[in-house]
């Protein structure tokens, strides 16, 4: 299975705190493989220590059903078709912005959690992360 790779996630972090800094924040980050086991795992100083478990549920969430966590908010609100789905996986599943997959060749190769600021704030972080690096090139094994 194709996967991203250690200094692949450390590049992806990198962008997360670079983001994160620029905004006055701090953040904890996980990136994860396609089962949504961890890869590498960052805090930044002063981040929340709940951030980290956040970012974990985040990627582990966005590599679960290969899309944004927060794609499921409204299907998993009261009275949604998906209502009781955050607590599926042992409560695992997040449906807060911050959780994206990490797409190379339209292959799911990880994803990426970010949690500590704003929901709007860890979304446009987790973007940014993303976009410092060339997917298919640079960051997946096979």
């Amino acid at each position: 299975m194709e996967a991203i790779t250690l200094a692949g996630a450390r590049v992806i972090i990198a962008g997360v705190e670079g983001a994160a800094a620029a905004r006055g924040v701090a953040l904890a980050v996980t990136v994860c493989d396609p089962a949504g086991a961890p890869i590498a795992t960052a805090r930044m100083d002063g981040a929340n220590a709940v951030a980290a478990r956040l970012a974990a549920d985040k990627a582990f969430t966005a590599a679960a059903f290969g899309a944004p966590s927060h794609a499921w908010a409204e299907a998993t609100a009261p009275g949604g078709p998906d209502w009781g789905m955050a607590g599926a996986a042992g409560g695992r599943v997040l449906v807060l912005p911050g959780g994206l997959p990490i797409m190379a060749g339209g292959r799911l190769i990880g994803a990426l959690g970010v949690s500590g600021a704003a929901p709007a704030v860890d979304l446009a972080c987790a973007e940014a992360g993303l976009a410092t690096v060339d997917l298919p090139a640079s960051l997946a094994s096979g």
